[in-house]
This record gives C-alpha cells, sequence and structure tokens, in this order.
C-alpha cells in the first residue's frame, strides 16, 4: 500500500497534522515511513547533546520546526540540548518571524531552572521556572530596561514581591499572593488592582498599550466577574457598562462609539456588538456570552457568516475589503479554519481556486487565471502536489506526480511568481521568480531555497550573478549591477561574504576602489579614485576605513571638487597633513598626529562631524561634536573636552540611531555627572534630575507611566 501514490498522499496529509510525539513513535521504527516522509535516521546521537534542535533529522538538517500555514514553509523554533527525543539542558526559543523570545534551561521539554524572557529583542523577564511557568525568584522589565516588579512567582502568577515605577520607587507589596499589584506586557503596563491567591481577585483596571484605561471592575480567579466598564481609548467614552461572567460579558448595555446607540446582553443573550476603542471588531448573535449564530466580523479581511462558541463554523463569506464587497472566500469553516468546500477569488473579483479545503489548507481542486482552468489535482501543505497544469487554450503543459514535475505558481492576484521544477512538493532543480510580470530571479534551487548558480534582476537588468546556498549569495565570481544595468561591483563571495580582490564603480561605471575584502568589508591593501581616474587614497584599510596610508581627498560642491586634506592616515585617523576650507585656505595642520583638525563624513553631504584638538591622533583637548539629520544642517551635540578619543568634561547629548534624543545634560571625568534628562524612544521625557557617574540620585521633576 505504502507504495501507492493515493496512500502516498494521504499519509502525507495525515502526518501534516500528528502530534510531534506521534510521529516520532511511528517513524522512528519504521523505515518505510521514513523513506516516504523524507525523515533520514542515521542513527540517535542527535536525540543527546547539542544539537540544533530537534524532533527529526531530514535531509542532514537537525532541527526542530513547525509548519506554519500562513507562511507556508516550515519554520526554526526551538535550538539546543536534546536527551531522550525532548528538550533537556540549555537552549533557545524562537517565534514565527526568527526573534528569540526565551533563552534558558530545559527538563522533559519544558522550561525548567533559570532563564530569560524577550520582546522584540528586548529582555522582559530572568528568572526561574518551573514546569514551563514562571517558578521562584524572578524580575520583569520593560523594553528600556527599568526594572517594574522584583519577587517570586508560584505557577506563572506573582505570588511575593515589589512593583516599582520608572524611577525605582516602590508601588505596591505582594505578600503570599494577597495585596495589590501590577502587570506588564511586553513591558508595559497592562493592569492594576487587587490579588489573591497569585491571580487578579477583587477589584482592578487594564490598560490599552499606551496607557490609556480599558476596563475597570471586579475579578474572581484571573477573570472578568461581576460589574464591570470598557471604554474607548482617547476619550474615555464608555463601550460596554454591566455584569461579566468568566471573562465573558453576560448582562449589560453597549454604547455604540459615535451615535450612543444601546444594544443589550441578557444572560450572555442577544444581538451584540463588539469593540476596541473606536474600532468595530464583530456584530451578531449572542449565546452563553459568545459569539454563536450569524455574525459580522471586521480584522483585516471582513467575514460575514456562521459561528459556534466564539469560532468561525458553518457556512462563510471573506472579503478583501468590507466597503467594496470584493469577496476573497466563501465556503466552510471548522473551527474557525476553511474547512470542507470553498472558491478563493482575486483582489479582481475573479475566480482562483475552487475545491476542498482541510484545516485551512486546500486539498484537492482547480486553479484559475483569468476565467480559465491553469490547474487541476492535489495540493499538499497549501502546494500543488499532484495534477495536470494547463496553458490558456486547454493544452497539458505540465503535470505533477508526487511534488515531482514542472510547475507554475500564482500569487492571489493571479500574477505568475514562479515556474520550474519540482521535487517532493518543493522548488528544486532549474526555475525562475517574476515580480509584476518581471524576471527577478533565475537559476538553481534546492527544499524551496535559491541554491547553486543564478541571477538575479531588476527592471530586467541583471543585478547579481553567481552562487547561492540556503538562499544567500555564498561562493564564486559575482558582479552586481545599478539599476540602469550598468556594473557597480565585481569580487569574489566566500561563505556568504565578500572575501578577496574587488572592483566597486561609480554610478556612471567609473572606476571607484581595487583592493582586498574581509568579512564584507574592505580590509587589506587598496586603492581609491576620483571619477578622473586619480588616486585619492592608496594603503591598507580596515573594517572598511582608510587606516594606514597616503591620502589627496577632495570633497564635491556641485560639479566642481576641491581639496578636503593632503596627508597621512595612520591606525585610521588622520596623522600629518593639511586641511583646507572651500576656498583653498589652509585652515589646519598636524604634525605626529598632533594639532587642530576637522574630521569629515562623506555621506550625502561634507558633513563636519568633529572640530577641535588632536593629540597622538585622538580627541584630545577641547572639541565641538555634530550630528546630521539627513539635511545639510549640524546639530552640536556635545561641546567640551576630550580625553583618548572620548568625551570627557562638557555638556552633550546620546542620539538613537533613530536620530531621536536619548540623554542630554553634563559629563564629568567620561560619565554623566551633574544636571541631565533622559528620554524614551518615543521622545518622551522620563527623567529630569542629578547624576552621579552614570547613575540617577536625585529627583528635580517625574512623570507618571
Amino acid at each position: 500500500m505504502l507504495k501507492n501514490v493515493k496512500s502516498i498522499y494521504f499519509i502525507r496529509m495525515l502526518f501534516t497534522y500528528f502530534p510531534e510525539k506521534k510521529k516520532l513513535e511511528l517513524v522512528k521504527h519504521n523505515k518505510n515511513l521514513q523513506n516516504l516522509l523524507n525523515i533520514n535516521f542515521i542513527n540517535y546521537k542527535f536525540l543527546s547533546g547539542k544539537c540544533k534542535s530537534i524532533i527529526f533529522k531530514t535531509k542532514n538538517e537537525v532541527k526542530e520546526y513547525q509548519y506554519k500555514d500562513i507562511y507556508h514553509k516550515t519554520i526554526l523554533i526551538y535550538e539546543g540540548e536534546y536527551l531522550n527525543g525532548k528538550r533537556n539542558g540549555k537552549g533557545k526559543e524562537y517565534n514565527d518571524i526568527g526573534r528569540i523570545i526565551f533563552e534558558g534551561e530545559y527538563l522533559n521539554g519544558k522550561r525548567n531552572g533559570k532563564g530569560k524572557e524577550y520582546d522584540y529583542k528586548h529582555l522582559i523577564y530572568e528568572g526561574e521556572y518551573l514546569n514551563g511557568q514562571r517558578n521562584g525568584k524572578g524580575k520583569e522589565y520593560n523594553k528600556w530596561g527599568v526594572l517594574l516588579f522584583k519577587g517570586e512567582y508560584l505557577k506563572g502568577n506573582k505570588f511575593n514581591g515589589k512593583t516599582y515605577d520608572k524611577f525605582d520607587h516602590i508601588l505596591y507589596v505582594l505578600k503570599e499572593g494577597k495585596g495589590f499589584c501590577r502587570e506588564y506586557e511586553r513591558g508595559m503596563k497592562a493592569f492594576e488592582g487587587e490579588y489573591l491567591n497569585g491571580k487578579r481577585n477583587g477589584k482592578g483596571k487594564e490598560y490599552y498599550y499606551d496607557g490609556y484605561l480599558l476596563f475597570e471592575g471586579e475579578y474572581l480567579n484571573g477573570k472578568r466577574n461581576g460589574k464591570g466598564k470598557e471604554y474607548q481609548k482617547y476619550n474615555g467614552k464608555l463601550i460596554f457598562e454591566g455584569e461579566y461572567l468568566n471573562g465573558y460579558k453576560w448582562n449589560g448595555k453597549g454604547y455604540e462609539p459615535n451615535n450612543n446607540n444601546i444594544y443589550e446582553l441578557k444572560e450572555g443573550c442577544g444581538y451584540f456588538k463588539e469593540y476596541y476603542d473606536k474600532n468595530l471588531l464583530f456584530e451578531g448573535d449572542y449565546t452563553f456570552g459568545k459569539r454563536n449564530g450569524k455574525g459580522k466580523e471586521y480584522k483585516f479581511y471582513a467575514f460575514e457568516g456562521e459561528f459556534l462558541n466564539g469560532e468561525r463554523n458553518g457556512k462563510g463569506k471573506e472579503y478583501y475589503k468590507w466597503d467594496k464587497k470584493q469577496l476573497k472566500f466563501e465556503g466552510d469553516y471548522l473551527n474557525g479554519k476553511r474547512h470542507g468546500k470553498g472558491k478563493e477569488y482575486s483582489i479582481n473579483n475573479e475566480l482562483i481556486f475552487e475545491g476542498e479545503y482541510l484545516y485551512n489548507q486546500k486539498l484537492v481542486g482547480k486553479n484559475y487565471i483569468k476565467g480559465k482552468l491553469e490547474f487541476e489535482g492535489k495540493y499538499l501543505y497549501d502546494k500543488k502536489w499532484e495534477g495536470k497544469g494547463y496553458d490558456e487554450n486547454g493544452n497539458i503543459i505540465y503535470e505533477l506526480k508526487n511534488g515531482n514535475g514542472k510547475v507554475k505558481e500564482y500569487n492571489d492576484s493571479n500574477e505568475l511568481i514562479f515556474e520550474g521544477e519540482y521535487l517532493d512538493g518543493k522548488r528544486n532543480g532549474k526555475g525562475k521568480e517574476y515580480y509584476k510580470g518581471k524576471i527577478e530571479y533565475e537559476g538553481e534551487y534546492l527544499n524551496d531555497e535559491k541554491n547553486g548558480k543564478g541571477k538575479e534582476y531588476e527592471n530586467g537588468k541583471i543585478l547579481f550573478e553567481g552562487v547561492y546556498r540556503e538562499g544567500k549569495k555564498w561562493n564564486g565570481n559575482a558582479k552586481n549591477y545599478n539599476i540602469k544595468g550598468i556594473l557597480s561591483f565585481e569580487g569574489q563571495y566566500i561563505k556568504g561574504e565578500i572575501n578577496g580582490l574587488v572592483k566597486e564603480y561609480y554610478f556612471d561605471g567609473y572606476l571607484l576602489f581595487e583592493g582586498e575584502y574581509f568579512n564584507g568589508e574592505r580590509n587589506g591593501k587598496g586603492k581609491e579614485y576620483d571619477q578622473d581616474n586619480q588616486i585619492i587614497f592608496e594603503g591598507e584599510y580596515k573594517d572598511g576605513k582608510k587606516w594606514n596610508g597616503k591620502a589627496n581627498e577632495y570633497y564635491t560642491d556641485g560639479e566642481l571638487e576641491k581639496k578636503e586634506y593632503k596627508g597621512e592616515y595612520r591606525n585610521g585617523v588622520k596623522w600629518e597633513g593639511k586641511g583646507y576650507d572651500e576656498e583653498g585656505n589652509i585652515v589646519y595642520e598636524l604634525i605626529n598626529g598632533n594639532g587642530k583638525v576637522e574630521e569629515i563624513q562623506k555621506r550625502f553631504y561634507h558633513e563636519l562631524i568633529f572640530e577641535g584638538e588632536y593629540l597622538n591622533g585622538k580627541r584630545n583637548g577641547k572639541g565641538k561634536e555634530y550630528y546630521y539629520t539627513g539635511q545639510d544642517i549640524p546639530v552640536l551635540i556635545f561641546e567640551g573636552e576630550y580625553l583618548n578619543g572620548e568625551r570627557w568634561n562638557g555638556k552633550g547629548k546620546e542620539i538613537s540611531v533613530d536620530s531621536e534624543t536619548l540623554f542630554e545634560g553634563e559629563y564629568i571625568n567620561g560619565k554623566k555627572t551633574g544636571k541631565g534628562k533622559e528620554y524614551n524612544d518615543e521622545g518622551i521625557v522620563i527623567y529630569i534630575g542629578e547624576y552621579l557617574d552614570d547613575i540617577k540620585i536625585t529627583k528635580i521633576n517625574c512623570f507618571d507611566d
């Protein structure tokens, strides 16, 4: 039976929805299934010791992954140590887009021991875990690193400890799960109120992400229970007022934000509308406090249809835009997912698919292009698996068997995005990618990624030509072209980085640089040229900077080139030479790294970033530092004394990469000392006061969360 094509197809479909533990049990002693599912168990060494995660070892890769149907691909969710087929030891977890969310210790597949949690790379918790939950000593932080809570947790809930404001002042104290407490979500205040047994019990308030009041009322066992009110974000108008039961609205009145129309719930039943701030999320029938019956849902895509126990169940329709009634999908749903018969439409209202779905994925059906059949057959992981493809005249132009053969892929707008070879339902072999009808890539693939020789294009012009590995430019000779198709770079990639001899060119094709690269930057010997092919620097580079050598530098003022510095560099700084102003007058002179100097940044303009005194090739003595926001206007960010290249005594600012001021105030001996202000990354003042050796010591004024 296993050799039968239909059996192969349905076995693969079934395995998509098996729990990972069940998959492992079925596969590890069954070589037929291993071969069928492309799982290669050479040995079991990867089940213990350090490795890049894993439940399966597939095609010589050791990874633990999860299939995400919204991305149509497998995503790395864990890397670390394994023992007996489970996470045991140190490891890291990742979310759907590859960002780290946890690093620490595991036992029997769960977080146990010490660990850290992250949100968008920001540390938000560090402490102890037991059976996957926060348990023991721990600390919570906001995204700016400010301590919010310090104490003990029990089964995921705060139990003993202190809650702090942004200025390290104690707000609330919690003892044995009882008291007044504040909760945070992604480092921002989400709740404050009464606690009992480590949960919300009694009166409390919930907040929108940006601090506005969302709800106030009564809680029982962590859920809304009893009387409560919900509010709009900015103006504080009522959205709902009444009683809650186990977290659901039960008895009360709802108010429409714009016209104050009233709708009522009695014992969890009635025609009801759900809002978040002023945004309507749902309107329809409620029973037992949940969506049950007919209703409309308003998200990125609108929906109208049948609901059961709060989920889409039964017949329904999705729309691209509600006001224009642009139909996106119509068909059957089960537990919130497309399941059963259905049809999909493009944004131009053209039928693009009709057939059957299994848990949100296409199972079997027909694909259309401009009303004509393009493919008919079976799908796996939402991709074409077995069937025939047709041209606009109905002729068969490709055929897939068991995921193998030539194929064409289209997006939701019926635009061709890929054509080429498939193996095991993935891009394998030669193929081409397209965007808006124009070729973007042609070359070789392996497991859905660019691998081997290939070329990239933009508007029909070659951008890159070389060798790929796992979707990246990897090894071999490579060329880059600008948007006009003129050569801008030629050199060599080694292990994904530019290494070796390269040439760079100006936009009009004149030689800009020739020399050595290492790890993607100028490193080693090289020469830089102006557009008249005159050498303006010759010597050594380090980490992309001129390091040691002779320079004859110019800056451009319109069409004219004017001399800026002529002399030597040593260890990455101007060492001995003369600097000139726009009129060609000498404005400074360096001897053995000593004297007054101007540092110029050549980014968008001739940008002065420092002027002052040098000693031994570094900033030493009096000086001024400038910052540019993208316009040809310098902003003074520090004025005072320097020592060994560092700010030492004076007044200054710290600027973020987004041009936002983070700090402004006084420095002594290279540290914040004296009066100062601190800002968050939204430009809001969060501290005004005194500093001593970079530490806040007194508060002149403070601001609420």
